[in-house]
């Protein structure tokens, strides 16, 4: 998907209301819309790419609104039991007029929303449907739907761009190539940490941190992003962080998922955050990529912290997965609990210990927190965001 905007579909006739859909845009999802009377549709997703299932992500573009008119949208074809819109999530909405006039962007929208069980499995599978009710706020206007606050792989590059023609930050956060994707997109790797005095450089240890290895998971970029804010400033703290470690950041695993708006996977159909311990360099370059960095920064200095940012779509709240063994060592084995329960200690508003769990179930064995801590990374962890 090569274009940053939808294309602009001709309108039907002047009298005929109805609403014209699209989402063969970046990072857009929709595959069939039915209308249902005047004021009521009913939407189907699309799987992730080479699959037949991972339906969560949506992201649409609608036009020819009628202002405050009672529409109704139900999206058909869930695949979770459970989902946060049963506690209170609402879909996202934006409105190119309000955005033009008021500066205003993404909104959360929707009254009488439900998450129930449907009777649409007809292939033996159950499905979910979600249902919600809104006013659009212009007569004529654009607007676009979406699970959560988009962040697309043009995002990125626009603000890797800016830090690379920033002449400050360009000079302690370096912008390199990891691998390029299967379709071809580049995976970028950031370097962070403020040149040292001569000889100082080595007794550094290294952070490493990497996001978007599932595409639907927006609020794992954004977090990311406020972290490259945060360690990229000019604040004490920063300067004493860069001063302390050199960061390895790998701010999108599966670029080509998050172009295509799949929400799970690779353009393989595959998990990439199950693929960790796999030696197909071809299949999954992204991860073959990432473990080889990390075992050429272990072989030069000490690994203190590996993060792997995600986001969930069930339990509310901030917490983190860890590593823990059934028998817990002596030291010199930092404690895998205290790193959370420092960060709980400091945004208790933000981040919830008791959300936390340090089992290692077998089904998670391939994944990125747990194949790290085998290799040797006793603070290994999964950043999970509702």
């Amino acid at each position: 998907v090569r274009g940053r905007c939808p294309l602009k579909q001709v309108l039907h006739q002047k009298e005929d209301s109805t609403l014209v859909f699209e989402a063969r845009f970046e990072s857009g999802n929709l595959q069939k819309v039915v209308k249902v009377n005047e004021f009521e549709y009913q939407l189907t997703l699309r799987t992730d790419l080479y699959t037949s299932r991972h339906t969560e992500w949506y992201y649409f573009q609608v036009s020819n609104t009628q202002a405050g008119m009672p529409y109704r949208f139900t999206i058909v074809n869930f695949t979770k039991r459970n989902s946060l819109y049963r506690c209170g999530l609402r879909p996202l909405l934006y409105s190119e007029a309000d955005a033009k006039k008021h500066q205003v962007g993404w909104r959360r929208t929707g009254n009488e929303i439900k998450y129930y069980k449907n009777n649409a499995g007809q292939d033996g599978r159950q499905y979910f449907s979600l249902t919600w009710t809104f006013q659009f706020p212009h007569d004529r206007d654009t607007c676009y739907f979406a699970h959560c606050y988009p962040y697309t792989y043009s995002n990125l590059q626009e603000y890797l761009m800016g830090i690379s023609k920033d002449p400050v930050k360009s000079k302690f956060c370096k912008i390199h190539i990891l691998c390029h994707s299967l379709a071809g997109n580049t995976v970028y790797i950031l370097t962070i940490t403020n040149p040292p005095q001569s000889g100082k450089g080595r007794e550094r240890k290294a952070v490493i941190l990497t996001a978007r290895v599932h595409p639907g998971e927006t609020n794992s970029s954004w977090i990311m992003k406020g972290f490259l804010d945060y360690i990229l400033g000019d604040s004490d703290k920063a300067q004493l962080l860069r001063d302390s470690f050199i960061f390895k950041v790998v701010p999108m695993l599966n670029p080509d998922g998050v172009i295509v708006g799949n929400h799970r996977c690779s353009l393989t159909g595959q998990d990439l955050n199950r693929k960790y311990r796999s030696n197909m360099k071809k299949f999954y370059p992204s991860i073959w990529y990432t473990r080889n960095m990390i075992k050429r920064v272990m072989e030069e200095r000490d690994v203190f912290l590996y993060c792997d940012i995600h986001g969930h779509n069930r339990k509310q709240n901030v917490f983190m997965y860890g590593c823990e063994r059934k028998q817990l060592a002596k030291s010199p084995y930092m404690h895998p609990r205290v790193f959370p329960l420092l960060l709980s200690k400091s945004c208790p508003d933000k981040f919830s210990f008791p959300d936390c769990c340090f089992r290692v179930q077998k089904s998670k064995e391939g994944t990125g927190r747990v194949v790290m801590w085998k290799m040797g990374i006793n603070n290994s962890y999964t950043l999970e965001a509702s």
